[in-house]
């Protein structure tokens, strides 16, 4: 299922994805510093939410208590949440 998330006290703009259960798909971040936001994206294709949020969540960027990355695991978490609430 396709999401897109608006990261919150970070460069980027936008986030979207997709899930496929819980293994991420096609991330594509708009705004921010693309070349590290374009890896980061190669980097978490085909892992699983669980595996992503793990590596990424807590990550800083400068005196922000948040980063890109960290906003991608959370949005990855919230997305996958919604999507187990909607089965039940």
């Amino acid at each position: 299922m396709k999401h897109t998330e608006i990261p919150q006290g970070v460069c980027s703009q936008k986030i979207d994805f997709e899930l496929d259960g819980d293994v991420v798909k096609n991330v594509s971040f708009t705004g921010g510093c693309n070349g590290n936001l374009k890896g980061i994206s190669a980097l978490v294709e085909g892992k699983t939410v669980s595996e992503i949020a793990s590596l990424l969540e807590g990550i800083t960027c400068g005196l922000k208590k948040t980063s890109c990355p960290d906003q991608l695991a959370k949005a990855l978490k919230r997305a996958f949440a919604e999507e187990q609430g909607n089965k039940a």
